[in-house]
């Protein structure tokens, strides 16, 4: 089967999107499908193109233009070009508004079977853009199947249109993403301790533990809430925390900076972007996993600190909701509840999390891995055949 797939964000690119059209598109391809993906991009000329091939796996990225509809022209004229070469079975869309609209006409015009994928932020933000409103309706009403990762996505969606939306939840590699023995060179490299007391020159010394977050830390994934939080846990036990990602430019790089300023006594580590192959290492020092997002779709990393056998501490949100069963796989604290979150934090640190963890790697192996998520998508395949 060959399958056309348009994102708005693809590997290298960070975020979540990026990493599920990556993950989908390799599970595709080790099933011997042939994958071609075409990606607008900002770091190409409007209009140029460059193709990258591996693995059954053809990746078109071309430049976009400073007007939007200017894009989605060539988006749809490259899908049109392409299929008169390569004739596609199926052209599937992850993200609703733009990828879902430009999949979802070419389908039509070509009389191809899409499907369009919602991730979140396509449904719960972009659907209340004027500008963007059309082509979330036109999606969702002409696509030939709707996928979501979360339930509450499901529900989302079926107010705006009353048809089938099919829940397909993120899957983890559970045998890269598992519980292993502190990476120390790394700890080490990253000037963390090892969380435990220790005799000094004859001085007891407490050393830190790891709170950490993985990801884009932005507004959207409770950058306030975690940094405010971190500080009152902090001035009731020195502890360390740990962004294992970035900060995103503006707004939110602004209060991070300011933050520091007025907390001189913080330890706050920011590593920068981590490719995903390596991220196990970094949980590998974390004692509690915090996601305090305001909204969400189903977080990759919460799987990934769960598989890892990490306790996590979250908010009731999107998909987390379909993951965490609250005190028996990990924790829900309130959204915007910095007291909240620091005394969760202060609780978890301080007690036995052994069941909790071996639940919530337990939850991952049982109900989000990769082969569950093939599957699913493969049984829509065979359906519009």
């Amino acid at each position: 089967m060959k399958i056309a797939f348009l994102t708005e964000k693809y590997t290298p690119d960070i975020g979540g999107l990026a990493i599920s059209t990556h993950r989908l598109a390799n599970l595709l391809a080790d099933a011997g499908h042939e994958i071609r993906l075409f990606v607008p991009t900002s770091n190409l000329p409007a209009s140029e193109t460059h193709t990258l091939s591996s693995n059954r796996i053809s990746v078109t990225r071309f430049g976009a233009h400073k007007r939007v509809d200017d894009t989605l022209v060539d988006w749809f004229e490259l899908i049109v070009q392409a299929h008169q070469k390569e004739s596609f079975d199926i052209i599937q869309a992850y993200f609703l508004p733009q990828a879902g609209f430009v999949a979802t006409y070419a389908g039509k015009y070509l009389n191809i079977p899409s499907i369009v994928s919602i991730r979140g932020n396509d449904i719960e933000r972009a659907a209340f853009d004027p500008s963007k409103f059309s082509h979330v309706m036109f999606a969702l009403q002409n696509a030939n199947a709707v996928t979501t990762n979360a339930s509450v996505l499901v529900k989302k969606a079926k107010a705006f249109i009353d048809r089938e939306i099919i829940l397909i939840p993120n899957g983890i590699d559970t045998e890269h993403f598992k519980p292993i023995e502190r990476n120390t060179l790394l700890a080490e490299a990253l000037e963390i301790e090892s969380g435990k007391l220790k005799v000094e020159e004859g001085k007891k010394k407490e050393e830190r533990k790891v709170i950490s977050f993985v990801g884009e830390l932005r507004e959207k994934k409770g950058l306030q809430t975690l940094l405010l939080a971190y500080a009152q846990v902090n001035k009731k036990q020195p502890v360390t925390l740990l962004i294992v990602g970035e900060i995103r430019q503006g707004e939110d790089k602004k209060f991070f900076d300011e933050f520091q300023v007025t907390n001189p006594d913080s330890r706050i580590i920011v590593t920068g972007l981590i490719p995903h192959k390596d991220l196990p290492a970094y949980y590998s020092l974390i004692d509690v996993f915090v996601h305090p997002s305001l909204r969400d779709g189903m977080p990759n990393a919460v799987l990934e600190a769960m598989a890892c056998g990490k306790t996590v501490i979250a908010t009731p949100v999107g998909g987390v909701i379909d993951v965490i069963d609250n005190k028996k796989n990990g924790y829900f604290v309130n959204v915007n509840d910095v007291d909240g979150l620091s005394n969760k934090i202060i609780e978890v640190l301080n007690s036995n999390q052994e069941e909790i963890q071996k639940s919530a790697r337990e939850t991952v192996l049982n109900q989000f891995t990769l082969e569950k998520e093939l599957q699913a998508n493969l049984k829509i395949y065979e359906s519009l055949q």
